[in-house]
Formats: C-alpha cells, sequence, structure tokens
C-alpha cells in the first residue's frame, strides 16, 4: 500500500519518476523527515529500552489468578521437553522457598511474633495473612529448607544435648528427718505415693494431688527406721526401732500384720512379690512371707528378676544371696567402708553396682553372673544411695561427707557427670524414685525433701512427667 506523504514528497523532488518508476520496497528514505514516518515491517525484530515479561514463566496460581490459555499445538511440542525438564526444579523450588504450605517462616530470635505467609487457598480471597509463629529447627533455615516433607531432600538432624534442671522444682519440709546413714526413711509407691518417716510416724504424700496423710504414730518409746512399698498394692512395710516390722494397708491406714525376730532395729526393708526381707542392725537378714504364719530366713536389694538379692553391712561386705541359699553365694570385700547403696540395673542382667561409706568414697561395678568386679569410680564423698533410671543407661547417687551432693552418671563411662545438683546442707540419705522412673526424691538431716526433675520419659526425651508439670513451691509434709 502506498504511503501518501512518501509519495507527495517523492512528487515533488520528481514528478515525472514517480509515474514511471514507483520506489521499491528495498529502497530507503534517507531525508530526515522521512524517518518520522518511517514503519518497519511487522517481520523484524525490534529492540528498544521497554522490558515485556514473559508471562508463560510466571507463577499465576500464586496470586489466585488464572493461568493464559495453553499454547497452540505447535509452540507446546515445541516448549515440552523444557517445562518437563524445569518441573521438578520449580516444585523443590517453591517448597524450598515458601514452605510447604507457601509460607514465609520467620526465623527463631526474631523480635516479631508473627510470621508472614502468602495464602493461596482457592477457597480464600485473601491474598495475604498472618499465622502464628511455628517453631522449626535450624535445618529449615536453610536454602532447602531440610524439609521431611520436601521430594528428594534428606537429612540427618543433629540431636541437641539434654539439659538437666540445675534446681529442685519443689521442696516440701520434712521436720524430724533423721541424719543417719543406717536408716531408710523415704519411699515411693507404684500409686505414685511417696511415704515418709519422721521421728515415731509415717506420713504419706500423694504426689497427683499433694495431700498428706497420717499413716501411723508408734508412740513415745518407738520410732521409725524404715519403709518399704510393695511392688504392687497398697501394702506399706515399717521397720521400727524395737526391731519389729509393721505391715500396713495404706489404702485405709490399717496395720495388717506385726513381725518379730530381729533384736535390734530394722533399717533396711526390700519386696520381692510377695515375700519382704528385713535387715537388722542385729546383722540378720528375715525373709517373710506376710501371708504366711511361719517366717523364713534367708536373705535385701533384689535383683529386677527376682532372682538374686543383695546384702551390704558395715563391715564393709557386699553378699549376694538366691531364693534358695541361707548362705551367700557371692562374697565381695573390696569396699573399705559401710556398704549402704546398692542398685540393680534394669538394662543388664547381673549388673550391680554398689557404694561406699566416708572411708571408701567408691562406686564399684560388678557382674554376678561372671562372678568379676567391673570397674571403680572414687566419686570424693560418702556414697549414700544409688538408683538406676529404668528409661535410659544412666543412674543417680546421693552423697554426704562432705560435698552433700547429688550426680548424675551415664553408664558405662562414668567419666564424665551428666549433672551434679546441689542444695540440701546436710547428707542426703534417702533417695527414692517415681514409678514413671523421670522424677526422683532426695531427703536429707536439713528437714527437706526436694524434688527433681532428672531422666527423661521411655516415650519422648521433652515430655514432663505428671508432678513434674506442677510449679515449684515450698510446702509442709505435716
Amino acid at each position: 500500500m502506498d504511503n501518501p506523504s512518501i509519495s507527495g514528497m517523492n512528487n515533488q523532488s520528481s514528478p515525472s519518476s514517480s509515474q514511471s518508476n514507483p520506489p521499491s520496497k528495498s529502497q530507503e528514505p534517507t531525508t530526515p523527515s522521512s524517518l518520522n514516518y518511517y514503519h518497519p515491517s511487522p517481520s523484524r525484530t525490534i529492540y528498544s529500552d521497554r522490558f515485556i515479561p514473559c508471562r508463560s514463566a510466571s507463577n499465576f496460581a500464586l496470586f489466585d489468578i488464572s493461568p493464559p490459555p495453553p499454547p497452540p499445538p505447535s509452540d507446546a511440542s515445541r516448549g515440552e521437553d523444557n517445562s518437563s525438564s524445569s518441573a521438578a526444579y520449580t516444585a523443590l523450588l517453591r517448597t524450598a522457598l515458601f514452605g510447604s504450605d507457601l509460607g514465609f517462616v520467620v526465623p527463631p530470635g526474631t523480635p516479631d511474633k508473627k510470621s508472614f505467609s502468602v495464602n493461596t487457598s482457592p477457597a480464600s480471597h485473601n491474598i495475604f495473612r498472618f499465622k502464628s509463629e511455628t517453631r522449626q529447627s535450624l535445618h529449615s533455615l536453610s536454602p532447602l529448607g531440610f524439609d521431611d516433607h520436601s521430594p528428594g531432600v534428606s537429612h540427618s538432624p543433629v540431636k541437641a544435648p539434654r539439659k538437666v534442671p540445675r534446681s529442685p522444682y519443689k521442696v516440701l519440709d520434712a521436720p524430724a528427718l533423721q541424719d543417719d546413714f543406717y536408716l531408710n526413711l523415704v519411699d515411693w509407691s507404684s500409686h505414685n505415693v511417696l511415704a515418709v518417716g519422721l521421728g515415731n510416724c509415717v506420713y504419706l504424700w500423694n504426689a497427683c494431688s499433694s495431700k498428706v496423710t497420717k499413716l501411723c504414730d508408734l508412740g513415745i518409746d518407738d520410732s521409725v527406721c524404715s519403709v518399704g512399698w510393695a511392688q504392687r498394692g497398697t501394702s506399706l512395710a515399717v521397720g521400727t526401732s524395737n526391731g519389729k516390722v509393721q505391715i500396713w494397708d495404706a489404702s485405709r491406714c490399717k496395720r495388717v500384720r506385726t513381725m518379730e525376730g530381729h533384736r535390734l532395729r530394722v533399717g533396711a526393708l526390700a519386696w520381692s512379690s510377695s515375700m519382704l526381707s528385713s535387715g537388722s542392725r542385729d546383722k540378720s537378714i528375715l525373709q517373710r512371707d506376710p501371708r504366711a504364719q511361719q517366717d523364713f530366713v534367708c536373705g535385701l536389694k533384689w535383683s529386677y528378676d527376682n532372682r538374686e538379692l543383695a546384702s551390704g553391712g558395715n563391715d564393709n561386705r557386699l553378699f549376694v544371696w538366691n531364693q534358695h541359699s541361707t548362705q551367700p553365694v557371692l562374697k565381695y570385700c573390696e569396699h573399705t567402708a559401710a556398704v549402704k547403696a546398692i542398685a540393680w540395673s534394669p538394662h543388664l542382667h547381673g549388673l550391680l553396682a554398689s557404694g561406699g561409706g566416708t572411708a571408701d568414697r567408691c562406686i564399684r561395678f560388678w557382674n554376678t553372673t561372671t562372678n568379676s568386679h567391673l570397674s571403680c569410680m572414687d566419686t570424693g564423698s560418702q556414697v549414700c544411695n544409688l538408683v538406676w533410671s529404668k528409661n535410659v543407661n544412666e543412674l543417680v547417687s546421693t552423697h554426704g561427707y562432705s560435698q552433700n551432693q547429688i550426680i548424675v552418671w551415664r553408664y558405662p563411662t562414668m567419666s564424665k557427670q551428666l549433672a551434679t545438683l546441689t542444695g540440701h546442707t546436710y547428707r542426703v540419705l534417702y533417695l527414692a524414685i517415681s514409678p514413671d522412673g523421670q522424677t526422683i526424691v532426695t531427703g536429707a538431716g536439713d528437714e527437706t525433701l526436694r524434688f527433681w526433675n532428672v531422666f527423661p520419659s521411655p516415650k519422648s526425651q521433652n515430655t514432663e512427667s505428671e508432678i513434674g508439670a506442677s510449679s515449684f513451691g515450698r510446702t509442709h509434709i505435716r
């Protein structure tokens, strides 16, 4: 199609040539005025300073906008290879940048307590919304996110070291709690009830309700020397200074039976199913069935399979008995002071731990299956009690002179203490563990009972025990 302006300008310069020789398409005007009216051919590429984005690479689903219609079959076949090769990368990049729910998560420690996110739900017309901050690990802050739901991404998270609280979460005043190395005045039942001997009385503290009940009063001429719960039920054995053992039904606060046989005070008690073993200052161990009329002498700290009984005394010896022997089957004489602390491992059959008094200060480990001495650890102070965790391969020791501390150990290394807990001003002579295996209670001559969250739960490392969730407080047990 002819351009009138261009034709007019050519007519002015040479009227005859415009009629005989029309301008060809290969010729271009050279005058300045002709450049203002020049229109190039549509088939030529135009370069300019204006940027027009490619809509085929835009993510319209991010803002709930309908995507453009698909390209013609010829264009689709041409871009098929490119789209298939970038599909996996696009999905992975979207998950890494926006998360599995296309949200932006504020890293931990950001002052703003709300995190900014994008809502791409088709049912919602609000493009932006706020959601509560979620707690994420440090691995989620990497460019790839390390999300468990990210396709094709695997990771190995670093396990954070467990922290043991350095302070007790509860303290109970326990007036008249004796400062005597040879007494055992605290025990925790499978029903979460703590029994404490204070002077000539026994008190029960319910860990669930914090209710205190006075179980018995032995009178002015007698005193409580030991308490021990049966493994099942509500039966409580009470050893007295007169050499008697009383059996009480704690649910009814009623005495069921009184057993004699010892000449001096009964300072140690241990149950094995329905059998009760008692140790006295008269150097004898009596094993009896409270259901029977006859008393049987045999032999004190029962193993978890109820096959072996370990006993220690102030003769610095550690004996191991079985169910059918009237004489000890194993004798260990390595301790150089009284052996009060005894604990059987619930994780390995035949593994026995024992602790010595002030002149010994050592925790020793024995294999009663092979009759061998495994190792020895000098703690630096009198070992009063030992208890093994049922949930992890760790144990707790309580100590007297001169540091009065509580130590958490990891077995079998024993070279590094997990925690050292302090707070008692007298020897930590009493120790019991809760039925869930997470909490311990310690007692001392400073007339306090202190509760500590020491061991993790068997299911979760961070789950609090039932009484561990209660707030710290100081209350009276009577």
